[in-house]
């Protein structure tokens, strides 16, 4: 098999062409356009010898290579996507010295040579819609966060006894007090208080259609995930958005380590011992952690969980790991039962 690795840039794509050897075949540099890509693939095929399987390794930045992704997937190309950290390691153990396209795009399809079972990419599904719209979402949250909060200072400057309660500015009432309080005052800092109250309203309104939106488009896609005590709508569109196709994973076991839940062995000798992991999709993570946080708190099945791991000598903090690595492996099924769902519906 003949692999292509691809460096990706904003402007540019560097190939490098190398046997199963991990050898350099050739190399070639080409733009971004559609038309660029399709040069790339005739290359490709003059480099591909009669009789043999090829393959694109494209480093996991797909902000850059979305595009040259999905144009060699309809093509009908085999891509598969190489997570940065692995190709520091490659270029560690090369024979080449410093950094550059060429060196990069070695790297990359040297990677893929090392780890066979890195996941093969495929056309964007619906779990990309409900990752944009929460990624917007968010983005909206911190701008309405950061002009509460100047609202709040130019508030207590015009009258310190002015108190809104914390998390206040997520209603509407709170909005209409400040209006109504700020209508009869002049100056500069009561506009600019004025300004940035329907600011904040607005932001608030499109949050929450959005929201909307995001809870009607997770339903439809997991209703299995949503069942799971203490996971609600925003927290499964973001569990289903970051996983991005649970087909990718060959087991539980592969999605507990991506999620940063699996924990990592850190013995040498007799004694076998775990450590917290502090790698994986983080953001998986913390959507995973919200959800342990919530059954600890108020699910039976949990809360008995933990106490028998703290009767063993655990503590509470380890406790809750534990539980977490339980809910890794409920997800998955979910998103797996889901998927099922999904294609049967489709079909």
């Amino acid at each position: 098999m003949i692999t292509f690795g691809v460096d990706a840039h904003k402007r540019t794509h560097t190939i490098v062409a190398v046997d199963d050897l991990g050898r350099q075949v050739s190399i070639r540099v080409i733009g971004t356009t559609s038309s660029e890509h399709l040069d790339a693939l005739v290359w490709a095929k003059k480099h591909t010898p009669q009789g043999q399987q090829r393959r694109w390794a494209i480093e996991d930045c797909r902000h850059l290579s979305r595009r040259l992704e999905s144009e060699l997937l309809v093509a009908g190309e085999l891509v598969v996507r190489v997570p940065p950290k692995l190709m520091a390691h490659v270029r560690d153990s090369a024979r080449t010295y410093g950094k550059s396209d060429p060196i990069d795009a070695l790297a990359v399809a040297r990677a893929v040579l090392r780890e066979p079972d890195l996941p093969a990419a495929r056309l964007d599904g619906p779990e990309r819609e409900v990752r944009l719209l929460v990624d917007f979402r968010e983005s909206l949250v911190a701008q309405r966060t950061s002009i509460v909060n100047r609202l709040r200072w130019h508030l207590h400057e015009l009258d310190p006894g002015t108190e809104i309660r914390p998390r206040g500015f997520r209603r509407y009432k709170a909005y209409a007090t400040v209006q109504a309080q700020l209508a009869e005052r002049d100056g500069t800092v009561a506009r600019l208080a004025r300004e940035l109250c329907a600011r904040g309203r607005e932001l608030t309104e499109q949050i929450d259609a959005l929201e909307a939106e995001i809870t009607a488009l997770t339903q439809q896609l997991a209703p299995t995930l949503m069942a799971i005590h203490g996971c609600g709508a925003l927290t499964a569109a973001k569990i289903l958005g970051e996983t991005a196709g649970i087909e990718r994973f060959r087991s539980g076991d592969a999605y507990a380590r991506h999620t940063g839940t699996a924990p990592l062995p850190v013995w040498s000798a007799n004694t076998a011992r775990h450590r917290l992991s502090r790698t994986g999709n983080r953001q998986l993570n913390a959507a995973i952690h919200r959800i342990a946080v919530t059954q600890a708190r108020g699910h039976q099945p949990a809360r008995q969980l933990i106490a028998r791991r703290v009767e063993g000598g655990k503590s509470t903090r380890e406790s809750l790991r534990i539980l977490k690595r339980h809910l890794a492996r409920t997800v998955y099924q979910a998103l797996r039962t889901d998927n099922q769902g999904v294609q049967l519906t489709a079909a």
